[in-house]
């Protein structure tokens, strides 16, 4: 997978997910502002969608392929196992920072995989899969950042998703915003802030 590796001085590596229409650049400023000595892993999605990079293709909006997103939840999954030999950075100290269309892949692989991830940061992200049981997820951390007024992504579905991962055993901080769905500064100081805490 396209991506961006800048190593950092602790043992950390926070792995970057766009959204869709993105690249591998488009979060690298966010990093910093959650932990500025951790390494960083961005990430551009291998789908395209009318030339709009994607983590997975999508039927129509808000309708997920989910035998694709399946599949690239594996391959990412695997891509970062394979990018934590080829960098050196600890696997099982990795925070996931996604955000829309890569926050839902971000969830997809909390759903599939208990040692996704030490924590993450989801902004805006959906449901990925419904009707599934998922990983035992105890001693994860979870922020997700949802908008009251999401379009996109609403308040019913931010509810749905963090009361499954809080059912798998996650600690979920559940954080709105108004601003539709978009991502802005206010809403990264308040994961940043959390992930302090945490």
């Amino acid at each position: 997978m396209k991506h961006i590796y800048k190593k950092g001085t602790s043992k950390k590596t926070i792995l970057l997910l766009h959204g869709t229409g993105g690249s591998e650049h488009d979060l690298l400023p966010l990093g910093p502002m959650i932990e500025p000595e951790a390494g960083l892993l961005s990430v551009r999605g291998n789908v395209s969608e009318n030339g709009m990079p994607r983590f997975f293709k999508r039927l129509s909006e808000g309708v997920f392929d989910e035998e694709d997103l399946v599949e690239r939840t594996k391959e990412l999954y695997q891509f970062l196992s394979d990018a934590s030999v080829e960098y050196g950075f600890d696997r099982s100290e990795v925070i996931a920072l996604g955000y829309s269309n890569g926050a839902n892949i971000a969830a997809s692989m909390l759903y599939h995989f208990s040692d996704a991830f030490k924590s993450a940061i989801l902004h805006h992200p959906m449901v990925p899969l419904r009707n599934r049981s998922l990983q035992d997820l105890n001693g994860v951390a979870v922020f997700i950042g949802a908008g009251e007024n999401d379009p996109i992504c609403t308040p019913g579905e931010s509810k749905e998703l963090a009361a499954a991962l809080e059912q798998a055993g996650a600690s979920v901080k559940l954080h709105w915003e108004r601003n539709g769905h978009q991502l802005t500064e206010p809403e990264v100081r308040a994961a940043a802030n959390w992930y302090s805490k945490n």
